[in-house]
């Protein structure tokens, strides 16, 4: 993705000047900065909220070919388990590192670039450290048990529910009470071998 002009877009508190870098090898800035979460900031069942607080912690070293970005991210995620469906809300930190290339640099058509105006923007970065990250299927608990298949009572509330017993049902049929009598007259009218 080439960023090398500024998006329009992009969050103002996700895009990092870079100005006191002074684009000399070797400088370095250390800086905790809170933002807000972009829209669409995770995956089906989890992610973090839009606006919600992104808490950053972040080390911008000035090397040759550009910045580079080491970072942890602080976000709460919200969802709903897969198992149990109930509510998920929970602190979780990822971490990140990414070089951005100087204009007039060799790079990689889809390299992250310091903008024009000396500034980076976090969030491609961000929303590739965080969503690639999350679980497909969440869970409340490493233990959750889910749901009943038959009633939907859920399991961890209730774990003594008894379902009754359970039958899968392409061999239901064969507890009709006429097979039964079927297999008894079956078997007094077989052959006689004698």
């Amino acid at each position: 993705m080439n960023t090398s002009h500024r998006r329009s877009d992009a969050p103002r508190d996700l895009l990092i000047e870079t100005h006191d870098l002074r684009r000399r090898a070797g400088q370095m800035l250390q800086m905790h900065r809170s933002a807000h979460a972009p829209a669409d900031f995770g995956v089906d069942m989890i992610g973090v909220p839009e606006n919600s607080a992104v808490d950053l912690d972040l080390r911008l070293e000035s090397v040759i070919e550009g910045v580079l970005v080491t970072g942890t991210a602080e976000v709460t995620l919200t969802g709903e388990c897969s198992r149990c469906l109930e509510p998920i809300e929970e602190e979780s930190s990822f971490d990140f590192q990414e070089l951005y290339f100087y204009s007039g640099q060799d790079a990689e058509e889809d390299a992250y670039r310091v903008s024009d105006e000396e500034e980076i923007d976090l969030e491609p970065v961000l929303r590739e450290a965080v969503v690639l990250n999350l679980p497909f299927t969440p869970l409340c608990r490493r233990d959750c048990a889910g749901l009943c298949p038959d009633c939907g009572v859920n399991l961890n509330e209730h774990p003594d529910h008894d379902h009754g017993e359970r039958i899968d049902p392409r061999w239901a049929a064969l507890r009709d009470p006429r097979l039964k009598d079927l297999g008894t007259a079956s078997a007094e009218s077989g052959p006689d071998r004698s």
